[in-house]
């Protein structure tokens, strides 16, 4: 989307709230990134995940909008970055203030990071989603995997097999094992979904507290993959936590 279709893509959502008055819209993730709507700062951790006056202010055209787009992290070593998920972390501290531990988000590039006495005070990005796309889609092994029901079987071979670090000296072993009739496409897909999330979770220590912040059948995924590696951890639906924090940082910013 280029800059100039925001404003028109975001009234269309919200045209019937608004009314003859100023609406504050708090806005947060990739519509504040260099390609998004306005490139907004990031703030050096450790620090609160949201902090009010963090915001960069949206030029409108339409007088009755007040945009302001939430400020992400950053880290200096080793080099890392987020934007949205600050806000849902922002959201678990006002449900759950004195959890210290790591919180778990899984996607595309899924975030593990540490929070102590309400600050993040480091993390860390992990491609898996999407060395697990391109594996599918545009590697030798899209040859050897389909989609299909999940095999948990499967999936549980390979979080072994991840999380023992043979991840990558294993992949290949998915196309040998489709060619000798050791193993099925669809059973293939959930091994090979298990090897990179097993190799995600490698490090994680299982004596501290873990939370996983997301939902639907990736959150299952990364639920099974912790039990299995012996750490207990829950869930919290990432997108009620999206709206407390938006909400949290609203309320702090009227005060």
């Amino acid at each position: 989307m280029t800059q100039d279709r925001f404003e028109p893509a975001l009234i269309s959502l919200v045209s019937e709230w608004l009314g003859d008055g100023l609406t504050t819209v708090l806005a947060c993730g990739m519509v504040g990134a260099r390609q998004g709507w306005q490139e907004a700062p990031y703030r050096a951790v450790p620090c609160a995940p949201v902090a009010a006056g963090d915001t960069v202010k949206v030029e409108t055209q339409d007088p009755r909008l007040d945009v302001r787009i939430i400020a992400g992290l950053s880290q200096a070593a080793p080099a890392d970055v987020m934007r949205g998920e600050e806000v849902q972390i922002a959201g678990f501290l006002s449900q759950q203030p004195d959890f210290e531990g790591v919180l778990l988000l899984p996607g595309t590039h899924s975030k593990h990071v540490e929070l102590v006495d309400g600050h993040v005070q480091r993390f860390a990005t992990h491609m898996t989603g999407e060395h697990f796309n391109l594996i599918c889609a545009h590697s030798i092994l899209k040859h050897s995997v389909a989609e299909g029901d999940h095999d948990p079987v499967a999936f549980a071979d390979g979080v072994q097999i991840g999380r023992a670090g043979n991840a990558l000296k294993r992949l290949f072993s998915i196309r040998a094992e489709g060619l000798v009739g050791q193993s099925d496409p669809v059973a293939a897909r959930s091994k090979l979904s298990g090897m990179l999330i097993g190799a995600e979770l490698a490090d994680l220590d299982p004596k501290r507290p873990t939370m996983v912040i997301g939902s639907g059948a990736l959150c299952d995924l990364y639920l099974a993959a912790l039990l299995q590696i012996g750490v207990d951890a829950a869930a919290r639906d990432g997108g009620d936590l999206v709206r407390a924090g938006l909400t949290k940082l609203y309320l702090t910013e009227q005060a």
